[in-house]
């Protein structure tokens, strides 16, 4: 922490998925690796007793293979605290593993008013343990399109609609249980550039089984905010609150994106 606050000094903000659910357009420049570190302390809702808390920390490593394909993997550390009361024995290890494709198909140009298009495909693999809630069990199949608008210079929208083919969405004890069926997905964020060093913004994150069953949903609305520690290195931090069952109550989170 001691180094983040010398390097505070030359900052310009990057671009950047994180600390938003919503994911962008971008990709990882060619032949060059984006890292972010995360850690997120969430109240888990009322259904998911005896488990009352939960710590997600998040490792995601992505390299730019071209200017417009990104290969990356993310692994998060899982710490999920049960009531005392109900004796039983809290959850710690590592998750499921996730690999991921991402294209981008078109990029905007300030001579069209064209929005920009992404498509992500993402594999997790079962590497978590299901027997204490770490792991789904499963393998999940994920295809996610994201479109992305900058309506002005400092405002820009961005929209992510998807299909899980396969599996859950769970991540330790939040996400959705769904061992057959689809699961469709959905975000919507608008961040706002405050300086060449502060990014604010607000997103609405979304899922449901094919049956639609909004008890078994998930509903969450975040905001988040990014401040440059220098051009490739920002501190992000979000505050989450949530309904439904596959949601958190609430939740605060903070993190580190760095571009090398």
């Amino acid at each position: 922490m001691r180094l983040l606050v010398l390097l505070a000094a030359t900052g310009t903000l990057g671009i950047a998925q994180q600390p938003f659910l919503t994911d962008d357009a971008d990709t990882a420049k060619g032949r060059h690796f984006h890292l972010e570190l995360f850690t997120e302390h969430d109240l888990l809702q009322r259904s998911a007793y005896p488990a009352v808390r939960q710590n997600t920390t998040r490792f995601q490593l992505t390299y730019g293979l071209l200017d417009r394909l990104e290969l990356g993997l993310d692994s998060p550390m899982i710490s999920i605290h049960n009531a005392p009361v109900s004796k039983t024995t809290d959850s710690f290890g590592f998750g499921d593993l996730d690999l991921q494709l991402k294209c981008r198909i078109f990029a905007e140009k300030d001579s069209s008013t064209r929005p920009a298009l992404t498509v992500g495909f993402y594999v997790e693999l079962p590497t978590g343990n299901p027997r204490n809630q770490l792991g789904s069990g499963l393998a999940d199949y994920w295809l996610n399109g994201i479109v992305q608008k900058t309506l002005t210079a400092r405002l820009t929208y961005r929209l992510n609609s998807g299909v899980l083919f396969s599996g859950n969405t769970l991540t330790g004890a939040i996400g959705i249980r769904s061992a057959r069926g689809i699961v469709f997905t959905g975000s919507s964020s608008l961040t706002v550039m405050l300086s060449n060093r502060w990014l604010v913004g607000g997103e609405v994150c979304g899922a449901l089984t094919q049956r639609f069953d909004l008890g078994k949903g998930q509903l969450q609305v975040q905001t988040g905010a990014k401040f440059a520690l220098r051009r490739s290195m920002t501190v992000d931090f979000a505050l989450t609150t949530g309904k439904f069952e596959g949601s958190p109550r609430f939740g605060g989170a903070v993190g580190i994106s760095i571009d090398f």
